[in-house]
């Protein structure tokens, strides 16, 4: 599955309404740990069509990264029936991401 790139104004469409849970990787291009994670997190959307996988870029969405107290970074939040229901940061192994998400 495509990964969905969030924006403020996306976000309720994207996220809020999906009837899938919702991985978000929260990166920054100049972020060294955010580029380890992502090919994990490509894996992810690639491998399982029952998540669905989105980023934001924090430089660029400033407002999101707000919204989720993102202070550090890559942040991974899970969103279930419109609530957080785990995340994480830092670079996770995949099992560690896939048990957040509940397919392990």
């Amino acid at each position: 599955m495509a990964i969905t790139n969030l924006t403020a104004e996306n976000f309720d469409k994207e996220v809020l309404n999906s009837d899938k849970p919702v991985l978000i990787d929260f990166w920054a291009n100049w972020c060294g740990p955010c580029r380890m994670l992502s090919p994990t997190v490509d894996e992810i959307a690639e491998e399982y069509d029952s998540v669905k996988v989105c980023k934001v870029n924090v430089d660029n969405e400033m407002q999101l990264a707000s919204a989720f107290g993102v202070s550090s970074i890559p942040m991974l939040v899970v969103i279930k029936d419109k609530k957080v229901v785990a995340h994480t940061i830092g670079v996770q192994p995949k099992d560690k991401i896939l048990s957040m998400l509940d397919l392990k």
